[in-house]
């Protein structure tokens, strides 16, 4: 009886083909021809909207996913599969973003005080200014960064100490024989 159950299982499922194997190379070349500019970023064209806009400096998952949500744009359909009308969409909503505050990456601005959401290297040069701003007027981040020590409150015991001056460090004694 057990004999005849498996005959009847083997014949009921077929045997999938086996896949081809993929040649090994450069990881890009097949990307090569399918990479897709959008605000002066290459995204390789095999990757999903939802995903690929993450590869933008300032843009998360959150974000990515509000902006397929407000373009009416289809998260999963590939980048490569774009239209150009599509593209030019999104680098205007890149331009001027239209979400909540809490949603952008630099609330209520020194200066100004209004909301932003910086990308790319403006992101970086923002930052930049703040951490130089924050050393200049001594602020207890300032000192940290100045000092190239963790700001965010974390332990210093043990991690931490290829950047500095390893404070708290014992240093091993050689033993003398006689």
């Amino acid at each position: 009886m057990a004999e005849q159950k498996q005959k009847e299982n083997k014949e009921m499922k077929p045997k999938a083909p086996a896949e081809p194997k993929v040649k090994r190379g450069r990881p890009d070349e097949h990307l090569a021809e399918t990479l897709v500019r959008i605000y002066g970023r290459d995204i390789p064209g095999d990757r999903p909207l939802y995903v690929g806009l993450t590869y933008i400096k300032g843009i998360s998952w959150a974000i990515s996913n509000a902006m397929c949500h407000l373009l009416k744009l289809d998260k999963k359909i590939k980048i490569s599969d774009l239209t150009k009308e599509q593209i030019d969409k999104i680098e205007a909503f890149l331009q001027k973003p239209q979400l909540l505050d809490y949603m952008k990456n630099h609330q209520r601005e020194y200066d100004s005080g209004e909301s932003k959401h910086l990308l790319t290297n403006e992101l970086d040069m923002v930052r930049e200014f703040d951490i130089k701003r924050m050393k200049q007027i001594k602020s207890y981040k300032g000192m940290r960064h100045s000092l190239k020590q963790p700001v965010r409150g974390q332990r210093t015991r043990s991690h931490f100490r290829t950047v500095g001056v390893a404070v708290g460090v014992k240093k091993k004694v050689a033993v003398k024989s006689k």
